[in-house]
């Protein structure tokens, strides 16, 4: 019997304190899973249903932006509500690891917007 042994592959994380985050995550993870799993603050608010902006992470490298596929219209809408917006946001729940995003680099911004707990009436 063969054992096939999965690529681990590397996702960097930088926090709010600019601390970095090292993790060996698997092909088809999620940054939201990956952070959530990891203890990084990251609300998610939705659930990963892309339906909010608090998991809103910076692509440190146009490089590896210019690799993950383009946003959708859902995602490119609850972009437009996220705390200091930058031309390589995305949603962590929209990301999902590849070979290809092996070594990414994410920078969690300073701050995010959660318009679901906002006392609307």
């Amino acid at each position: 019997m063969w054992l096939i042994s999965k690529r681990r592959l590397w996702v960097t994380f930088i926090d709010k304190e600019g601390e970095e985050h090292k993790f060996a995550v698997s092909a088809g993870d999620n940054l939201l899973d990956i952070a959530q799993a990891n203890d990084l603050e990251m609300e998610g608010a939705c659930g990963g249903s892309c339906a909010c902006s608090t998991c809103h992470v910076i692509v440190e490298s146009e490089d590896y932006y210019d690799k993950m596929p383009e946003p959708e219209d859902d995602e490119n809408d609850m972009l437009d509500l996220a705390f200091g917006l930058t031309e390589t946001s995305r949603l962590g729940c929209q990301v999902k690891m590849t070979k290809e995003l092996d070594g990414l680099v994410v920078r969690l911004p300073s701050m995010t917007r959660n318009l679901q707990a906002s006392d609307f009436q």
